[in-house]
């Protein structure tokens, strides 16, 4: 990040150097993701066999905001396959950032810098506006840990934890959603179970956190590398084929700051994302699952 850096209100002038604390758009280096494209392309294309479908969803040019249910744990491989879908795509130089969970930086913060070169903000207000206002395309995954470890017999639900931040997000800015859902993800690891709330329960009663620090979810999991995975730890996913689809846009009645500040109708907003992504992802897995259709590569 240059002296003469690009503050996220746009504004010019000095700047102390960057800290990749997710907070500056100008950290990401597409000269880090040139490098890191041909491993994910090897585990685009023989890994995981991946799909991706739906571009004509996607505006040629100009701000998007896109919001998916990711899985299989913390390895995330269809967030990652959709990045390397879009990289081989659109090429490194169109903007695109994604919003990522501020513990992220407190739990790992070397991954977090190579995340923050390869386009991840932290997931604020702020941050997302001004990506915006900078014409880049945005992805969130609201749903965060809860989500992506959430136990295998809901892996075929949509799962955004309540969260609703998205919605007021797109309503202020006046865009529709672009919903991403996949099928195969929440395969390649097995969640038996989260333990987080007995944990907390232990710990409101005087049991410290590890390293104090809270960790959201408390998955039980098999998978690789451990067998049996215990809390919220890396895994090696097992090569199940992914398949992702891009959707068409969901388009709220009103919009602008009135619409995002009223309560009742973000709910409705929600609700209606919800029930969109959830008829999408169910058409996805029928569609997988049928004998007439098999994976083919992207």
């Amino acid at each position: 990040m240059s002296a003469n850096s690009e503050t996220l209100n746009g504004s010019r002038g000095k700047s102390a150097p960057s800290r990749f604390d997710g907070w500056s758009l100008d950290d990401r280096d597409p000269q880090v993701i040139e490098f890191l494209l041909p491993l994910w392309e090897w585990f685009y294309r023989h890994y995981f066999q991946t799909k991706v479908d739906g571009w004509e969803h996607i505006p040629a040019q100009g701000k998007l905001l896109a919001i998916g249910s990711h899985n299989g744990g913390l390895a995330a491989p269809d967030m990652f396959m959709l990045m390397s879908a879009w990289f081989q795509r659109f090429g490194t130089e169109r903007l695109a950032y994604g919003l990522m969970h501020p513990k992220v930086w407190e739990v790992a913060p070397v991954v977090a810098k190579a995340a923050v070169q390869c386009g991840a903000i932290i997931a604020r207000p702020k941050t997302a506006i001004a990506a915006l206002k900078r014409d880049a395309a945005v992805i969130v995954y609201p749903g965060g840990a809860e989500d992506v470890f959430r136990p295998y017999h809901l892996r075929h639900q949509v799962y955004f934890a309540g969260r609703k931040g998205f919605i007021k997000l797109a309503l202020q800015m006046e865009i529709p959603l672009i919903p991403v859902v996949s099928v195969g993800a929440h395969d390649t690891l097995i969640v038996l179970g989260d333990f987080y709330q007995q944990l907390r329960q232990l710990n409101q009663r005087g049991m410290p956190w590890l390293f104090n620090i809270d960790p959201v979810v408390f998955p039980v999991y098999l998978g690789l590398p451990w067998g049996l995975g215990i809390g919220p730890i890396p895994n090696l996913p097992l090569p199940v084929p992914i398949h992702i689809r891009i959707c068409r846009p969901i388009v709220f009645e009103r919009y602008g700051r009135a619409a995002a500040s009223d309560r009742a109708y973000v709910e409705i907003c929600y609700q209606q994302t919800l029930a969109q992504m959830q008829m999408e992802l169910d058409g996805l897995i029928a569609s997988v699952n049928s004998p007439e259709k098999k994976y083919s590569r992207f």
